[in-house]
Order: C-alpha cells, then structure tokens, then sequence
C-alpha cells in the first residue's frame, strides 16, 4: 500500500532532497510539497472549493517556517483532516518545542539529520500506530514528562494513575510510550495486531485522546505506566 505524503518546508535544498528520496521509495508517493504553511492551506482551500478532499495520509511538517509556523499549522491541519498523521521534522530538539509540538496534534517529532532509511521506517511505524520520537530527543522529553508528573506538594510523586485501564491495555499504552509500532507491540505481547488495535481503541476512549503521541504524553504525565 502505498502512504501519500506532503511536505512542509521552507528550505528548498532540503525539500528537494525529500521530493528525490520519496520519488525512489515505492511504497510511498509524494503528493505535494510547500514552502510555507499558507501555500498547503491554499492547495487544501482550493482543493475544497472543487469538491475535493486531498488523499493526504501524512505530513511532514518544518517548524521554522515563514509566515505561520510549523505548531499551529500542525493544529489546524488536524483539525481540517482529522486522519491525517503529522510529523515533525526538523533541527530543534529542545524538550519544550518538542512538547509544544505533541500537544500540537503532532504523531513523531525526528530530526533533520536522520539517516533516509531510518526516516522511511519510522514514517512506516506512523502509519502502522507508532509514535516516533529521535531518541536523544525521546529520553529527554521523557525526563521532562515525568519531572512534570512527579511535581506534588511537598515534593512528593503522586502514585500511578489507571484510569480504569486493564492490565493487557496498560501493556499496550506502554508499548506505544516506548515507541513501539502496532506489529511490534503484537510481537512482544504475544497477541494478534487486530487484537493490539482493539485495545487501543479502548486507551484512546478512555483517555480522551486521538493520536498515540496525547496519549503517551498523558501517559506520562500521569504516571499511568
């Protein structure tokens, strides 16, 4: 199956290099790419006047960009193509722009420097229910998250959360916390990808949530792994 991708990014060398590395990658197909958030809102505008819902899957999304940047556009893609999936991309790995993104609507958050093979492959894991973080980038934003979360008074950490979460789904939640893709989460737990789906459905229900990325960021930030 092949992943239609947009691209988002204001620096046309490296946009360039996208549009070459995408045209060599069979299983996915570059629909568009832009050089600021407005032109992909137009494309989408445009699109809408003819009647027309743009088969965008996924997004890769700069965060410096002229005009509006890369956060708010992910929040307002979002909101207009819910089932799109956003990923950043890009050369801060700053822990707090990088919340600012999840919280965002964003579903991976990798740097500019990742090799082309290993960008692929987590795109992959996207698509499959993954959320992908760099892992220098994973470690300390997850550092951040908990010291959030272990901030009570008196200095002490509040116990973990459930939520009302069964076991099975609390081994789910952290698998999608430590990265994992819906195939392998199946693997490890010894369970069938649909029966992985299925539980997910249930953490995101009872969450609140609508992407792995709010979900591992509340999993987190309230202790419920």
């Amino acid at each position: 199956m092949t992943i239609s991708v947009i691209a988002v990014e204001d620096d046309r060398r490296f946009r360039a290099g996208l549009e070459t590395l995408f045209a060599h990658a069979p299983d996915f197909r570059l629909a568009a790419s832009f050089g600021s958030a407005e032109a992909a809102f137009e494309a989408l505008r445009l699109a809408h006047l003819k009647g027309r819902e743009p088969d965008w899957e996924l997004a890769l999304m700069d965060l410096q960009l002229p005009g509006l940047g890369g956060i708010e556009a992910t929040r307002r893609l979002k909101r207009l193509l819910p089932g799109i999936a956003v990923v950043v991309l890009t050369v801060f790995e700053e822990p707090e722009t990088v919340l600012d993104a999840i919280r965002g609507g964003a579903d991976g958050y990798l740097l500019k420097q990742t090799p082309p093979a290993e960008l692929l492959a987590e795109l992959r894991a996207v698509r499959a229910g993954g959320a992908p973080l760099t892992a220098g980038v994973a470690r300390t934003v997850l550092d951040l998250l908990r010291a959030e979360a272990g901030g009570a008074p008196g200095g002490r950490s509040r116990a973990p959360g459930r939520l009302d979460l069964t076991d099975r789904e609390q081994e789910v939640l952290r698998c999608l916390v430590q990265g994992l893709a819906y195939k392998q989460a199946a693997s490890r737990l010894g369970i069938s990808i649909d029966t992985v789906r299925a539980h997910v459905r249930n953490v995101y229900g009872k969450l609140q949530v609508h992407s792995a990325a709010e979900a591992v960021g509340r999993a987190v930030r309230e202790r419920l792994v």
